[in-house]
C-alpha cells in the first residue's frame, strides 16, 4: 500500500502519486482503488529514487531514461530470440549433414571446426 511504501523509502505519499501520474509507476488497484505495489514496482521505485536522489536527474529524465532501459531489454530479447534461432538452425544442419555422411552428431556436444578450418582470430 502506499502508506507502506512510503513509509519504507521516506518519500511521501504525494511523490509517489506525481510518479504514477507522471508515468514512471504503475501498480496494481484493489477493487477498492488501493495501490498495491509488486516487488517489480519497487525495484522500478528504487531506480527511480537513486536517479533522483543520487544522481539529481528530474522527473523527466528519469522517464526518458526508463524509456531507453525498456528499449534496450527488448532490444536484448530480440537478439537472445535471434542467438537461439541460429545456434539452433546451425545445429540442424550440422545434424542434417553429418547424417547425410553416415554419422550422428548428438546434439548436446558442441560443435567443432574441422583441423585447418578453425577461427583466426
Amino acid at each position: 500500500m502506499i502508506s507502506a511504501v512510503a513509509e519504507m523509502y521516506d518519500i511521501h505519499p504525494q511523490t509517489l502519486r506525481l510518479y504514477e501520474r507522471e508515468g514512471l509507476l504503475k501498480p496494481s488497484r484493489t477493487e477498492g482503488n488501493t495501490r498495491l505495489y509488486t516487488d517489480e514496482d519497487l525495484e522500478r521505485l528504487e531506480f527511480i529514487l537513486d536517479l533522483a536522489r543520487d544522481l539529481g536527474v528530474n522527473i523527466a529524465g528519469i522517464a526518458i531514461i526508463l524509456q531507453m532501459r525498456e528499449r534496450m531489454e527488448e532490444m536484448n530479447r530480440q537478439m537472445q530470440g535471434f542467438v537461439d534461432y541460429v545456434r539452433t538452425e546451425m545445429l540442424n544442419r550440422a545434424q542434417a549433414a553429418s547424417t547425410a555422411a553416415g554419422a550422428i552428431v548428438p546434439l548436446n556436444e558442441p560443435l567443432t571446426m574441422p583441423p585447418g578450418r578453425e577461427r583466426r582470430r
